[in-house]
């Protein structure tokens, strides 16, 4: 598990801060459950480290370490830390943290310490990541259950023809062209779904063809092009196993998808 740290940035900000007595949002916190408890664990390691630049590198080992908490009170976190620590963790709660950071650079005070704070981190990130992990075979069990059972439906058309592999096609032109070979490379539109009909990736939406190798994209592909003559379009049905598999892709396409695209095969590129 890695943490990353605002010292830096924080330190530049201190040069142009402004000293008074009271450093607003320091004092004592209530942690109701465990988010609370690993945003304020957060908070601390992150103000021991900004201490220990403010201590160790010039210009910043003379600076009111105080003036620094009362900066950082007055900044809002930006978003993407917030979604990053989120999904790390599986929560976060902002003021909390900022509390335990302003707690640490004004007063060193805190509920945790190096130990019991690294420790309770490690603990909340292993359990989120299992959860994760199980939630995630859980989704992909479950797509690869509705994938075959749309397959199964789909090979049932007298228009769709089921390879060996598994990959279904069905010809919507047929073109009179060469076909490519493994090493070839092509031109070509395209239109990604998943079998609910969402669309994930489109060539032809963007206006623009694709050009890539035969054998540089998903197996599905690069079985059915070496079939495809050139100004054939065809529609591909392919399984997960020559798809991305278990691991998915991206936002849009998730562990054991079935996915379905409009082939349009323009050219082989010499």
């Amino acid at each position: 598990m890695k943490r990353s740290f605002f010292a830096a940035a924080l330190a530049i900000m201190v040069l142009a801060g402004i000293s008074c007595d009271r450093v607003p949002g320091a004092g004592e916190v209530k942690m109701t459950d465990s988010v609370d408890s690993l945003s304020y664990a957060l908070g601390y390691l992150e103000g021991k480290e900004f201490e220990k630049m403010m201590n160790n590198y010039t210009p910043f080992d003379t600076l009111d370490l105080k003036k620094a908490a009362r900066i950082f009170a007055d900044v809002a976190l930006k978003e993407a830390y917030i979604e990053q620590r989120t999904s790390q963790f599986g929560g976060f709660n902002a003021e909390v943290f900022k509390a335990a950071y302003i707690n640490q650079v004004a007063y060193e005070k805190s509920y945790f310490d190096d130990s019991s704070a690294d420790a309770y981190l490690n603990k909340v990130f292993t359990a989120h990541r299992e959860a994760k992990n199980a939630q995630a075979k859980e989704d992909a069990s479950k797509m690869s259950e509705d994938g075959a059972a749309f397959l199964a439906e789909n090979a049932k058309r007298p228009e769709v023809t089921v390879l060996e592999s598994g990959l279904q096609y069905e010809i919507l032109k047929e073109g009179n062209g060469p076909k490519p070979k493994a090493d070839s490379r092509i031109k070509c539109h395209y239109h990604g779904t998943l079998i609910n009909g969402e669309v994930f990736d489109s060539s032809v939406d963007r206006g623009e063809p694709a050009t890539f190798g035969v054998s540089q994209v998903i197996k599905g592909w690069t079985e059915a092009l070496q079939l495809m003559p050139v100004g054939s379009k065809w529609k591909l049905y392919i399984p997960a196993d020559l798809a991305y598999g278990d691991q998915g892709a991206g936002g849009k396409i998730g562990p054991g998808a079935t996915l379905i695209f409009e082939v349009e095969l323009l050219e082989i590129v010499k």
